[in-house]
């Protein structure tokens, strides 16, 4: 998910985009039977230090497993199973507060299961039921708001009173965050620029924007080919939702979407369904429009098997949005 432009009744403001989904690992199905292992040595076990340690490993074996099993190709069944993904995970935490890893973990999987199951088909049913479009986001809101909270809890683990520096001198509290901690920085970035594009209503939410810009700027800074330059794709929005106050907003995006291209070797669906969601839309640019959502589509989604489920949420966004090309374009 990633925070993009959308434009309702002629004015612009932000809203959420699917962020690449994390890379799981090849031994994906042998750590998550570690973790029902560990999980019942942790119940079994009275002794305190040596039930940290086993929740210890059960927050690691979490943490490194993907929590939304990106390479999977059934959109329905990771839909069920997330949910219970991320109780687990919200379950451990609770007895391992800094655990990091974990930490990261959950707050990705928050942000992703929040877009592709709960805003994401929002959009979809606003046509049919406005009410219901509301209430939806307004869960997705609160979601992304969890998210956020355990990403700052990531980064006090290792810089405690960062959040409460943040709000006075973002610069100065980042400083001292290393590539270690990009992952964190990133993902807090989009948990809270997708709650803010929900919350239009809330100035004291909106205030926040500069954070976010500083959060994800920094993680640009540290490693911008993180996640395949996921950070580049969630810029071509952020840089659109700034069109009215910067002249060379379209400029920036574009060159946003290039590098993103360059670092995903063409072979993600996100940076081309974000930047005709935003900069050709913006600019009345039709053709184009068509041509990159077309390109999105054809994409063969078994090539990058890491990034399969991505493709498939961000393809299925590239079709809604064809469909709803006479609206995008009227007069």
């Amino acid at each position: 998910m990633h925070a993009i432009e959308r434009t309702e009744g002629g004015s612009n403001v932000m809203r959420t985009e699917f962020p690449s989904i994390v890379r799981e690992p090849a031994n994906a199905r042998r750590v998550g039977l570690t973790t029902l292992t560990l999980l019942l040595v942790v119940m079994l076990m009275g002794g305190c230090s040596v039930r940290n340690y086993a929740l210890n490993q059960v927050g690691d074996a979490l943490a490194n497993s993907g929590s939304t099993f990106a390479s999977d190709d059934d959109l329905q069944l990771i839909g069920t199973a997330a949910p219970f993904s991320l109780k687990l995970m919200e379950s451990v935490l609770a007895d391992t507060p800094d655990h990091r890893g974990l930490l990261l973990a959950t707050t990705r999987g928050f942000v992703q299961y929040s877009y592709a199951y709960v805003e994401f088909p929002a959009d979809e049913l606003e046509d049919r039921n406005l009410t219901a479009a509301y209430a939806q986001r307004e869960r997705a809101r609160r979601l992304y708001l969890r998210a956020r909270n355990y990403g700052l809890r990531g980064l006090e683990a290792s810089s405690p009173g960062l959040t409460k520096l943040l709000k006075t001198n973002a610069a100065g509290a980042l400083s001292a965050t290393t590539v270690e901690d990009v992952g964190l920085l990133y993902w807090t970035g989009v948990a809270w620029a997708a709650a803010i594009s929900l919350s239009k209503d809330n100035p004291f939410l909106v205030a926040d924007l500069p954070t976010v810009e500083a959060l994800v700027q920094r993680a640009l800074t540290l490693d911008e080919s993180y996640d395949h330059g996921a950070i580049h794709v969630f810029l071509i929005s952020f840089e659109m939702s700034r069109s009215g106050v910067n002249a060379r907003a379209a400029d920036l995006a574009r060159q946003h979407f290039e590098r993103a291209v360059e670092l995903s070797d063409g072979m993600q669906a996100a940076p081309f369904v974000t930047f005709a969601e935003t900069v050709s839309v913006t600019e009345r640019n039709r053709n184009q429009f068509s041509d990159l959502l077309q390109h999105a589509l054809k994409l063969n989604v078994d090539a990058q098997p890491e990034s399969r489920l991505a493709n498939l949420v961000m393809q299925r966004r590239a079709r809604w949005l064809l469909g709803r090309t006479d609206q995008l374009f009227a007069d």
